[in-house]
């Protein structure tokens, strides 16, 4: 029944919480810029990435306004610098509008998308068609978001079931519970890596469930960095099935009455081995991996998983085995119960030290613990873990009455006062002791000035019973942090998410290009040219315009000005009240005063007599809060 209601516990937690992770890595910059329009088709498209990603062969493609692709190899990163991808374009371009679509694998594990959109000559519609969901938005990828629950529950059962016996109660080992909560630990890890390896590929590719069975795609997910530390961990549990069996041959041979083998030092060196590596292969490919101080934040992330495993795993064996029921059950000791409870102090101390570090690490600062999604999961996270040092101060009280209980100076008093209650008749032949030990005396014992009344013979029983209790609402309580733990590390962190925030705040800033053609007043002379708005938002701009000529070079005209209307609005037209510098011509203090679409009116006078007016519109956008 316990088990049970812990796996139900755990599968509505899972199911409740297996949103769609967001995107690790951001969209810094691309060349060409997202809007701009360009008077001769580029040789390449280049993107720029907040930090080092991986992909496929159709992870950047670019689409003509047909809907056509044209790019015809596959992207490569930029002169070596892993956060790029740049991609060629075929020769003889048309003009109109090309849409560039991505999908890449940000490094620590996450895929993310987008499109933008450049145009050639002018812009122009276009049929090209791309998808916009959450790259975790699908079949596979909540699968492998449930997956990856799975095998952070299998590592705990495993490595804590390990750790109780090895380091608490050898005699575990023998028990049935401990062999089945081993064994669905390994099961649960082994079956749910072996998922994760298939899906690799789908997931970062946006690919159906079938194609899980590609073997073209599995294989080049083993050479990615999240794929070869999947094999990594399923050659691992190779090994630590091949020990787990050695180990129980090892108590069944003491089967017979025989005392169960002591582990020595080599198993838990061997042991605590394995589990190192076990961790290894997590913070190698998740969110320790990428960011910053990577040299440290991946030995804190391996600390921090073996700690939750020790803790939580050993909080659940300990569970099982205090509700055994049965004549022949042997109870845990309370010697066993009181070095879990150093033990477990002590992981939840590590827990607590390393998740501050990494809650340093990734969120960054304080207004961030509100403002993200990451910062508001880890303060549910903080709040369960005071309620887990709640439950577990409880506990070890508990713990330690047991322990007072058994320890050999009790069961000296003890014997001494039953010693002391023996009844005793004057001036009549003494009782056979028999007759002292079955018959209560008359009068209640204690009457004498220097005797202690023994405790109650349930006294063991009832503080069994409420360490029961504590262990299993600290079980629970483990579990909800097991469930967000695992929610965070599909969840963008916060610090990433700022730097996001403020490379597209950089790249927002220049991209207000308006590229506007016009005739020179000569025959076939078709000139251009061009604005800038910076930042392009309501309040102060600064506005700047060069003028070409149709051969590309810069046109020195008498006179240019530029106004803008806000037609819905009646406003305008706003005079840019624009100086010539010697080249182009500027103005530094346009105030827009409305968000909203707005003509931009260009007037060139190219002779004294000659001039030519030509409009455009551009979106302003409202001030970022």
């Amino acid at each position: 029944m316990t088990v049970l209601v812990l796996v139900a516990a755990v599968l509505a937690l899972l199911l409740g919480g297996a949103g769609a992770a967001s995107a690790h890595a951001g969209l810094s910059g691309s060349d060409p810029a997202d809007g701009s329009v360009l008077k001769t088709e580029p040789q390449h498209v280049t993107l720029t990435f907040t930090e080092s990603v991986s992909f496929s062969d159709d992870s950047l493609r670019v689409l003509s306004p047909a809907n056509e692709r044209v790019n015809p190899r596959p992207a490569q990163h930029a002169d070596g610098k892993e956060n790029t991808a740049r991609v060629e374009l075929s020769g003889k371009l048309p003009q109109g509008t090309y849409t560039v679509a991505w999908r890449v694998v940000s490094a620590d594990g996450h895929p993310i998308s987008g499109a933008f959109v450049f145009s050639i000559g002018r812009p122009s519609e276009t049929t090209a068609v791309v998808a916009t969901d959450s790259p975790d938005d699908t079949a596979v990828g909540r699968l492998y978001g449930v997956l990856r629950h799975v095998a952070y529950s299998g590592l705990a059962l495993l490595v804590g079931a390990a750790t109780f016996v090895l380091v608490c109660w050898p005699t575990a080992g023998a028990t049935r519970p401990v062999r089945r909560l081993l064994t669905v630990g390994w099961v649960a890890l082994t079956a749910s890596t072996v998922a994760l390896l298939l899906l690799r590929g789908p997931y970062e590719t946006a690919g159906s469930v079938t194609s899980a069975f590609d073997l073209g795609q599995l294989g080049r997910a083993v050479t990615t960095r999240s794929g070869g530390a999947l094999m990594a961990r399923l050659v691992l549990l190779a090994v630590i099935a091949v020990l787990l069996r050695r180990w129980a041959r090892r108590f069944d041979g003491a089967d017979d009455g025989a005392r169960p083998p002591e582990p020595g030092s080599r198993d838990r060196q061997v042991g605590a081995l394995l589990a190192v590596a076990l961790a290894v292969t997590w913070a190698f490919a998740e969110h320790a991996a990428a960011g910053i101080q990577v040299v440290l934040a991946m030995p804190v992330a391996v600390l921090h998983l073996l700690a939750m495993g020790v803790w939580l795993g050993g909080l659940i064996t300990l569970l099982l085995l205090l509700r055994r029921r049965g004549p022949a059950d042997q109870g845990v000791p309370a010697s066993a119960i009181a070095r879990f409870s150093r033990m477990a102090f002590r992981a939840v101390a590590v827990l607590v030290g390393t998740g501050i570090y990494q809650s340093w690490r990734q969120v960054g600062s304080w207004e961030a613990l509100s403002s993200t999604s990451y910062g508001r999961t880890l303060v549910v996270k903080v709040a369960v873990v005071v309620l887990v040092l709640w439950a577990a101060s409880y506990s070890r009280r508990w713990t330690a009455r047991l322990v007072h209980e058994a320890s050999p100076a009790k069961a000296v008093r003890v014997r001494a006062a039953e010693r002391a209650r023996v009844a005793q008749t004057v001036g009549a032949p003494p009782a056979p002791a028999r007759q002292d030990h079955d018959t209560a005396p008359d009068a209640p014992a204690g009457d004498g000035p220097d005797e202690k009344a023994a405790p109650p013979a349930s006294d063991a029983d009832t503080y069994r019973r409420g360490l029961r209790r504590m262990v299993t609402v600290e079980a629970v309580l483990g579990v909800v942090v097991l469930v967000i733990t695992t929610v965070l590390t599909g969840t963008q962190p916060s610090r990433a998410a700022g730097e996001k925030a403020a490379a597209a705040s950089v790249a927002d800033s220049g991209v207000k290009v308006l590229t506007v053609p016009f005739d020179m007043g000569t025959a076939n002379h078709q000139g251009t040219v061009q604005i800038t708005l910076s930042p392009g938002r309501v309040g102060e701009n600064t506005v700047e315009a060069v003028v070409f000529t149709a051969d590309g070079g810069l046109a020195s005209v008498p006179e240019l000005r530029v106004t803008l209307t806000q037609e819905e609005l009646g406003i305008g037209p706003l005079d840019a009240k624009l100086k010539n510098q010697k080249g182009y011509w500027a103005a530094y203090d346009l105030r827009l005063p409305m968000p909203g679409e707005w003509t931009v009116n260009v007037t060139i006078r190219t002779t004294d007599i000659d001039q030519v007016t030509v409009r455009e519109t551009v979106r302003i956008t409202s001030v970022p809060r």
